[in-house]
Protein backbone atom coordinates (compact mmCIF):
# COMPACT_ATOMS: atom_id res chain seq x y z
CA UNK A 1 0.00 0.00 0.00
CA UNK A 2 1.32 3.57 -1.05
CA UNK A 3 0.68 5.54 2.57
CA UNK A 4 2.58 8.78 0.74
CA UNK A 5 -1.09 10.05 -0.47
CA UNK A 6 -2.41 9.58 3.31
CA UNK A 7 0.17 11.40 4.40
CA UNK A 8 -0.55 14.47 2.60
CA UNK A 9 -2.66 16.14 4.95
CA UNK A 10 -0.12 15.39 7.58
CA UNK A 11 2.85 17.03 5.11
CA UNK A 12 0.11 20.20 4.85
CA UNK A 13 -0.36 20.76 8.83
CA UNK A 14 3.80 20.16 9.42
CA UNK A 15 4.50 22.91 7.02
CA UNK A 16 2.09 25.24 8.37
CA UNK A 17 3.57 24.34 11.92
CA UNK A 18 6.81 24.91 11.03
CA UNK A 19 5.88 28.23 9.16
CA UNK A 20 4.42 29.40 12.33
CA UNK A 21 7.30 28.61 14.58
CA UNK A 22 9.73 30.21 12.34
CA UNK A 23 7.76 33.41 12.69
CA UNK A 24 7.41 32.93 16.62
CA UNK A 25 11.21 32.53 17.05
CA UNK A 26 11.94 35.29 14.73
CA UNK A 27 13.56 32.35 12.11
CA UNK A 28 11.27 32.21 9.20
CA UNK A 29 13.01 29.76 6.90
CA UNK A 30 10.36 30.35 4.53
CA UNK A 31 10.11 32.41 1.01
CA UNK A 32 6.61 32.22 -1.11
CA UNK A 33 8.30 31.57 -4.18
CA UNK A 34 11.07 28.51 -3.25
CA UNK A 35 8.45 26.72 -1.39
CA UNK A 36 6.04 27.25 -4.65
CA UNK A 37 8.71 25.82 -6.83
CA UNK A 38 8.94 22.75 -4.44
CA UNK A 39 5.26 21.98 -3.86
CA UNK A 40 4.77 22.22 -7.50
CA UNK A 41 7.29 19.35 -8.11
CA UNK A 42 5.89 17.58 -5.42
CA UNK A 43 2.59 17.65 -7.20
CA UNK A 44 3.74 16.60 -10.25
CA UNK A 45 5.92 13.72 -9.04
CA UNK A 46 2.71 12.51 -7.54
CA UNK A 47 0.89 13.54 -10.89
CA UNK A 48 3.56 11.08 -12.79
CA UNK A 49 1.50 7.64 -12.34
CA UNK A 50 -1.25 9.19 -14.66
CA UNK A 51 1.16 9.06 -17.42
CA UNK A 52 3.95 7.03 -17.17
CA UNK A 53 3.97 3.13 -17.69
CA UNK A 54 5.34 0.87 -15.07
CA UNK A 55 8.25 -0.95 -16.53
CA UNK A 56 9.54 -1.37 -13.40
CA UNK A 57 6.94 -2.91 -12.43
CA UNK A 58 6.94 -5.52 -15.25
CA UNK A 59 10.53 -6.23 -14.34
CA UNK A 60 9.63 -6.88 -10.89
CA UNK A 61 6.69 -8.80 -11.92
CA UNK A 62 9.23 -11.56 -13.77
CA UNK A 63 11.96 -11.51 -11.25
CA UNK A 64 9.26 -12.46 -8.90
CA UNK A 65 7.63 -15.18 -11.02
CA UNK A 66 10.99 -16.72 -12.17
CA UNK A 67 13.64 -15.86 -10.33
CA UNK A 68 13.03 -14.97 -6.73
CA UNK A 69 13.51 -17.13 -3.67
CA UNK A 70 10.01 -18.36 -2.22
CA UNK A 71 7.78 -15.42 -1.14
CA UNK A 72 7.88 -14.30 2.11
CA UNK A 73 4.84 -14.39 4.79
CA UNK A 74 3.86 -11.12 4.99
CA UNK A 75 1.86 -11.51 7.84
CA UNK A 76 4.93 -12.03 10.07
CA UNK A 77 6.61 -9.52 11.47
CA UNK A 78 10.55 -10.62 10.86
CA UNK A 79 9.24 -10.18 7.00
CA UNK A 80 8.51 -6.26 7.60
CA UNK A 81 11.80 -5.79 9.26
CA UNK A 82 14.03 -7.62 7.01
CA UNK A 83 12.11 -5.52 4.09
CA UNK A 84 12.40 -1.88 5.96
CA UNK A 85 16.42 -2.44 6.69
CA UNK A 86 16.66 -4.31 3.06
CA UNK A 87 14.88 -1.36 1.40
CA UNK A 88 17.18 1.45 3.21
CA UNK A 89 20.08 -0.63 2.16
CA UNK A 90 18.96 -0.60 -1.42
CA UNK A 91 17.82 3.40 -1.57
CA UNK A 92 21.29 3.94 -0.10
CA UNK A 93 23.16 2.88 -2.83
CA UNK A 94 20.78 4.54 -5.83
CA UNK A 95 21.30 7.77 -3.54
CA UNK A 96 24.48 7.24 -3.79
CA UNK A 97 24.88 6.37 -7.34
CA UNK A 98 22.37 9.22 -7.83
CA UNK A 99 24.98 12.15 -6.68
CA UNK A 100 27.82 9.84 -8.56
CA UNK A 101 26.69 9.58 -12.07
CA UNK A 102 25.44 12.32 -13.91
CA UNK A 103 22.54 10.21 -15.85
CA UNK A 104 21.18 9.44 -12.10
CA UNK A 105 21.50 12.85 -10.95
CA UNK A 106 19.91 14.28 -13.87
CA UNK A 107 16.84 12.42 -12.22
CA UNK A 108 17.73 13.43 -8.57
CA UNK A 109 18.85 16.62 -9.16
CA UNK A 110 15.49 18.67 -8.58
CA UNK A 111 15.60 17.79 -5.07
CA UNK A 112 18.15 19.63 -3.99
CA UNK A 113 18.03 22.65 -6.24
CA UNK A 114 16.41 24.75 -3.40
CA UNK A 115 18.47 27.24 -1.64
CA UNK A 116 15.99 27.38 1.58
CA UNK A 117 15.43 24.49 3.59
CA UNK A 118 11.88 23.44 5.08
CA UNK A 119 9.30 20.44 4.88
CA UNK A 120 8.33 21.88 1.38
CA UNK A 121 11.80 20.97 0.43
CA UNK A 122 11.13 17.09 1.45
CA UNK A 123 8.33 17.49 -1.18
CA UNK A 124 10.50 18.25 -4.08
CA UNK A 125 10.74 15.04 -5.58
CA UNK A 126 11.59 14.06 -9.56
CA UNK A 127 9.76 13.29 -12.04
CA UNK A 128 11.90 11.04 -13.70
CA UNK A 129 13.30 8.91 -11.10
CA UNK A 130 11.28 5.86 -12.50
CA UNK A 131 13.38 5.44 -15.25
CA UNK A 132 16.33 3.82 -13.92
CA UNK A 133 15.88 3.84 -10.51
CA UNK A 134 13.92 0.57 -10.17
CA UNK A 135 16.93 -1.25 -10.89
CA UNK A 136 18.26 -1.06 -7.23
CA UNK A 137 15.73 -2.61 -5.92
CA UNK A 138 15.45 -5.76 -8.16
CA UNK A 139 17.24 -7.78 -5.04
CA UNK A 140 14.19 -6.97 -2.51
CA UNK A 141 12.06 -9.24 -4.88
CA UNK A 142 15.08 -12.09 -5.60
CA UNK A 143 14.86 -12.50 -2.07
CA UNK A 144 11.38 -13.22 -1.82
CA UNK A 145 9.70 -9.67 -0.56
CA UNK A 146 5.95 -9.75 -1.87
CA UNK A 147 5.50 -6.53 -3.77
CA UNK A 148 3.15 -5.40 -1.26
CA UNK A 149 5.10 -5.25 1.30
CA UNK A 150 8.08 -3.28 -0.98
CA UNK A 151 5.83 -0.81 -1.77
CA UNK A 152 4.38 -0.19 2.03
CA UNK A 153 8.10 -0.02 3.36
CA UNK A 154 9.07 2.47 0.65
CA UNK A 155 6.29 4.76 1.49
CA UNK A 156 6.59 4.31 5.26
CA UNK A 157 10.74 5.22 4.05
CA UNK A 158 9.89 8.10 2.12
CA UNK A 159 7.29 9.48 4.47
CA UNK A 160 10.26 9.14 7.42
CA UNK A 161 12.66 11.35 5.49
CA UNK A 162 9.68 14.09 5.19
CA UNK A 163 10.65 15.42 8.82
CA UNK A 164 14.43 15.82 8.53
CA UNK A 165 14.50 18.43 6.34
CA UNK A 166 14.08 21.36 8.44
CA UNK A 167 16.76 23.80 10.12
CA UNK A 168 14.67 23.79 13.52
CA UNK A 169 15.85 21.15 14.85
CA UNK A 170 19.10 20.68 16.26
CA UNK A 171 21.44 17.23 17.55
CA UNK A 172 19.82 14.69 18.91
CA UNK A 173 22.99 12.96 20.66
CA UNK A 174 22.96 8.98 20.21
CA UNK A 175 20.12 9.40 17.85
CA UNK A 176 22.77 10.90 15.15
CA UNK A 177 24.61 7.30 15.31
CA UNK A 178 22.07 5.17 14.25
CA UNK A 179 18.98 7.23 11.89
CA UNK A 180 19.09 10.29 9.76
CA UNK A 181 18.32 13.23 11.35
CA UNK A 182 17.95 16.89 10.57
CA UNK A 183 21.18 17.83 11.46
CA UNK A 184 22.72 15.01 8.77
CA UNK A 185 20.66 15.36 6.23
CA UNK A 186 21.01 19.55 6.25
CA UNK A 187 24.61 18.15 5.19
CA UNK A 188 23.41 16.16 2.16
CA UNK A 189 21.54 19.44 1.00
CA UNK A 190 24.85 21.54 1.21
CA UNK A 191 27.21 22.87 -1.73
CA UNK A 192 29.97 22.97 0.92
CA UNK A 193 33.29 21.61 0.06
CA UNK A 194 33.27 19.85 3.40
CA UNK A 195 29.65 18.61 2.82
CA UNK A 196 29.54 17.82 -0.58
CA UNK A 197 28.06 13.99 -1.64
CA UNK A 198 27.45 12.84 2.18
CA UNK A 199 24.89 10.94 4.30
CA UNK A 200 22.96 8.98 1.85
CA UNK A 201 20.68 7.08 3.98
CA UNK A 202 17.18 7.56 4.03
CA UNK A 203 16.31 5.71 7.48
CA UNK A 204 19.34 4.45 8.63
CA UNK A 205 22.44 6.68 8.84
CA UNK A 206 24.55 3.27 9.63
CA UNK A 207 25.25 2.81 5.96
CA UNK A 208 27.11 6.18 5.68
CA UNK A 209 29.13 5.06 8.67
CA UNK A 210 30.35 1.97 6.62
CA UNK A 211 30.79 3.03 3.63
CA UNK A 212 33.03 5.73 4.04
CA UNK A 213 30.25 8.74 2.96
CA UNK A 214 29.09 9.98 6.50
CA UNK A 215 29.77 13.91 7.74
CA UNK A 216 28.70 15.37 10.81
CA UNK A 217 27.39 19.05 10.57
CA UNK A 218 30.14 21.42 12.15
CA UNK A 219 29.28 23.95 14.46
CA UNK A 220 32.34 26.38 12.55
CA UNK A 221 30.55 25.45 8.76
CA UNK A 222 27.56 26.83 8.48
CA UNK A 223 25.08 25.24 5.55
CA UNK A 224 24.79 26.48 2.20
CA UNK A 225 22.04 25.17 0.78
CA UNK A 226 21.55 24.67 -2.97
CA UNK A 227 23.18 23.15 -6.16
CA UNK A 228 26.93 24.45 -7.29
CA UNK A 229 25.46 24.95 -10.96
CA UNK A 230 22.48 26.80 -9.80
CA UNK A 231 19.26 26.42 -11.51
CA UNK A 232 18.26 30.48 -11.00
CA UNK A 233 14.54 29.86 -11.81
CA UNK A 234 11.04 28.05 -10.20
CA UNK A 235 10.18 26.42 -13.63
CA UNK A 236 9.70 23.20 -12.27
CA UNK A 237 10.01 21.71 -16.58
CA UNK A 238 13.80 23.43 -16.18
CA UNK A 239 14.22 21.67 -12.90
CA UNK A 240 13.88 18.04 -13.77
CA UNK A 241 15.15 18.32 -17.90
CA UNK A 242 18.15 20.46 -17.29
CA UNK A 243 20.86 18.08 -16.57
CA UNK A 244 19.57 15.95 -19.46
CA UNK A 245 19.90 18.76 -21.44
CA UNK A 246 23.37 19.68 -20.48
CA UNK A 247 24.13 15.96 -21.33
CA UNK A 248 22.74 16.10 -24.98
CA UNK A 249 24.21 19.40 -25.65
CA UNK A 250 27.96 17.95 -23.94
CA UNK A 251 27.14 14.99 -25.98
CA UNK A 252 26.30 16.54 -29.56
CA UNK A 253 29.18 19.25 -28.88
CA UNK A 254 32.40 16.68 -28.34
CA UNK A 255 34.58 15.73 -31.56
CA UNK A 256 35.43 12.63 -30.01
CA UNK A 257 33.17 9.65 -30.76
CA UNK A 258 34.17 8.16 -27.51
CA UNK A 259 33.18 11.32 -25.13
CA UNK A 260 30.00 10.97 -26.76
CA UNK A 261 28.75 8.19 -25.21
CA UNK A 262 30.91 8.60 -21.90
CA UNK A 263 28.70 11.81 -21.16
CA UNK A 264 26.02 9.37 -20.48
CA UNK A 265 27.81 7.20 -18.01
CA UNK A 266 30.89 9.52 -16.54
CA UNK A 267 30.66 10.82 -13.29
CA UNK A 268 28.98 13.54 -11.95
CA UNK A 269 30.46 16.70 -12.82
CA UNK A 270 32.97 15.01 -15.82
CA UNK A 271 32.71 17.06 -19.17
CA UNK A 272 34.30 16.63 -22.50
CA UNK A 273 37.36 18.56 -22.26
CA UNK A 274 36.80 19.99 -25.52
CA UNK A 275 33.53 21.05 -24.69
CA UNK A 276 34.37 22.95 -21.40
CA UNK A 277 36.29 24.73 -23.08
CA UNK A 278 34.48 26.35 -25.61
CA UNK A 279 31.55 26.47 -22.76
CA UNK A 280 31.85 26.85 -19.71
CA UNK A 281 29.62 26.56 -17.06
CA UNK A 282 28.98 29.48 -14.16
CA UNK A 283 29.68 27.56 -10.78
CA UNK A 284 28.27 29.43 -7.87
CA UNK A 285 31.09 31.49 -5.48
CA UNK A 286 29.58 30.63 -2.19
CA UNK A 287 32.38 33.13 -0.57
CA UNK A 288 29.34 35.71 -2.55
CA UNK A 289 26.49 33.42 -2.61
CA UNK A 290 22.94 35.13 -2.69
CA UNK A 291 19.83 33.36 -3.27
CA UNK A 292 17.60 33.05 -6.33
CA UNK A 293 15.07 35.60 -5.08
CA UNK A 294 13.60 38.28 -7.60
CA UNK A 295 11.00 40.71 -6.38
CA UNK A 296 7.54 40.70 -7.65
CA UNK A 297 4.60 42.69 -7.24
CA UNK A 298 2.11 41.00 -4.54
CA UNK A 299 -0.45 40.63 -7.49
CA UNK A 300 2.15 38.22 -8.54
CA UNK A 301 2.85 36.36 -5.04
CA UNK A 302 -1.07 35.72 -4.88
CA UNK A 303 -1.76 34.51 -8.23
CA UNK A 304 1.64 31.90 -7.16
CA UNK A 305 -0.34 30.77 -3.93
CA UNK A 306 -3.75 30.62 -5.55
CA UNK A 307 -2.37 28.38 -8.08
CA UNK A 308 -0.79 26.37 -5.67
CA UNK A 309 -3.99 25.65 -4.10
CA UNK A 310 -5.98 24.78 -7.21
CA UNK A 311 -3.15 22.26 -8.09
CA UNK A 312 -2.65 20.70 -4.55
CA UNK A 313 -6.55 20.58 -4.93
CA UNK A 314 -6.77 19.07 -8.53
CA UNK A 315 -4.14 16.11 -7.42
CA UNK A 316 -6.03 14.93 -5.22
CA UNK A 317 -9.13 14.69 -6.79
CA UNK A 318 -7.31 12.95 -9.38
CA UNK A 319 -6.64 10.34 -7.02
CA UNK A 320 -9.42 9.87 -5.78
CA UNK A 321 -11.18 9.66 -9.35
CA UNK A 322 -8.75 8.27 -11.12
CA UNK A 323 -9.34 9.16 -14.54
CA UNK A 324 -8.87 7.19 -17.14
CA UNK A 325 -5.30 7.46 -19.38
CA UNK A 326 -5.85 10.15 -21.54
CA UNK A 327 -7.70 11.84 -19.33
CA UNK A 328 -5.10 12.02 -16.79
CA UNK A 329 -2.77 12.74 -19.12
CA UNK A 330 -4.67 15.92 -20.23
CA UNK A 331 -4.97 16.72 -16.38
CA UNK A 332 -1.24 15.89 -16.18
CA UNK A 333 -0.40 18.36 -19.22
CA UNK A 334 -2.15 21.01 -16.68
CA UNK A 335 -0.96 20.53 -14.24
CA UNK A 336 2.62 20.85 -15.98
CA UNK A 337 1.36 23.92 -18.10
CA UNK A 338 0.05 26.07 -14.92
CA UNK A 339 2.57 25.30 -12.66
CA UNK A 340 5.61 26.15 -15.97
CA UNK A 341 3.31 29.63 -16.40
CA UNK A 342 2.82 30.22 -12.79
CA UNK A 343 6.64 30.16 -11.78
CA UNK A 344 7.40 32.11 -14.85
CA UNK A 345 5.57 34.79 -13.52
CA UNK A 346 7.94 34.08 -9.93
CA UNK A 347 10.87 34.48 -12.25
CA UNK A 348 10.01 38.40 -12.70
CA UNK A 349 9.03 37.76 -16.74
CA UNK A 350 7.74 40.70 -18.35
CA UNK A 351 4.29 39.59 -18.78
CA UNK A 352 3.44 40.67 -22.16
CA UNK A 353 5.13 37.54 -22.81
CA UNK A 354 3.07 35.47 -20.29
CA UNK A 355 -0.35 36.67 -21.02
CA UNK A 356 -0.87 35.20 -24.53
CA UNK A 357 0.11 31.60 -23.11
CA UNK A 358 -2.06 31.98 -19.74
CA UNK A 359 -4.79 32.53 -22.50
CA UNK A 360 -4.06 29.80 -24.62
CA UNK A 361 -3.71 27.36 -21.47
CA UNK A 362 -7.51 29.01 -19.75
CA UNK A 363 -9.01 28.16 -23.52
CA UNK A 364 -7.89 24.62 -23.63
CA UNK A 365 -8.51 24.05 -19.96
CA UNK A 366 -12.03 25.30 -20.93
CA UNK A 367 -12.44 23.10 -24.27
CA UNK A 368 -11.54 19.89 -21.76
CA UNK A 369 -14.00 21.23 -18.99
CA UNK A 370 -16.74 21.59 -21.57
CA UNK A 371 -16.00 18.43 -23.41
CA UNK A 372 -14.92 15.56 -20.62
CA UNK A 373 -15.98 18.07 -16.85
CA UNK A 374 -19.40 16.12 -15.94
CA UNK A 375 -18.08 12.69 -16.90
CA UNK A 376 -14.89 13.29 -14.56
CA UNK A 377 -15.89 15.47 -11.70
CA UNK A 378 -19.69 15.78 -11.63
CA UNK A 379 -22.08 19.34 -11.18
CA UNK A 380 -20.47 20.40 -8.47
CA UNK A 381 -16.60 19.73 -9.13
CA UNK A 382 -17.42 21.11 -12.79
CA UNK A 383 -18.82 24.78 -10.81
CA UNK A 384 -15.72 24.60 -8.74
CA UNK A 385 -13.42 24.63 -12.12
CA UNK A 386 -15.54 27.04 -14.11
CA UNK A 387 -15.06 29.43 -11.06
CA UNK A 388 -11.65 28.30 -11.24
CA UNK A 389 -11.40 29.79 -14.91
CA UNK A 390 -13.02 32.75 -13.23
CA UNK A 391 -10.82 33.80 -11.06
CA UNK A 392 -8.03 33.05 -13.49
CA UNK A 393 -9.61 35.66 -15.77
CA UNK A 394 -9.31 38.20 -12.63
CA UNK A 395 -5.78 37.75 -11.96
CA UNK A 396 -5.06 37.56 -15.20
CA UNK A 397 -6.68 41.26 -15.58
CA UNK A 398 -4.92 42.58 -12.21
CA UNK A 399 -1.56 41.38 -13.95
CA UNK A 400 -2.18 43.16 -17.58
CA UNK A 401 -3.43 46.47 -15.26
CA UNK A 402 -0.21 46.13 -12.82
CA UNK A 403 2.20 45.73 -16.09
CA UNK A 404 0.77 48.61 -18.26
CA UNK A 405 0.81 50.82 -15.34
CA UNK A 406 4.70 49.94 -14.62
CA UNK A 407 5.24 50.59 -18.28
CA UNK A 408 3.44 54.15 -18.05
CA UNK A 409 5.54 54.92 -15.02
CA UNK A 410 8.85 54.15 -17.18
CA UNK A 411 7.82 55.60 -20.23
CA UNK A 412 9.65 59.10 -20.73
Amino acid sequence: MDLVVYAIPFFILAMLVELAYGFLVRRNTYRLNDSVGSLFLGVLSQARRFVTLGVGGYIYYLVTEYFSLPLMDPGHWLTWVLAMVLYDFCYYWLHRIGHERTIFWAAHVAHHQSEDYNLTTALRQTSTGFLLGWLFYIPMYLVGIPAEVVVTVGSINLIYQFWVHTEHIGKLGWYEWIFVTPSNHRVHHAQNDVYLDRNYGGLFIIWDRLFGTFQEELDGEPVVFGIRGALKSFNPFRALTHIYVDMAQDSWRTRDWRDKLRVWVSRTGWRPADVAARYPREKTDLSNFHRFDPQVPGVVSGYAFFQLVALVTLLVTMLAIEPGYWSGVALWAFLLGTSVATALWLDGRAASSLLPWEALRLVLAACFLALNGPALFGAMGVGVAWGYCGVNLLFLALLNRGAARAGALASP
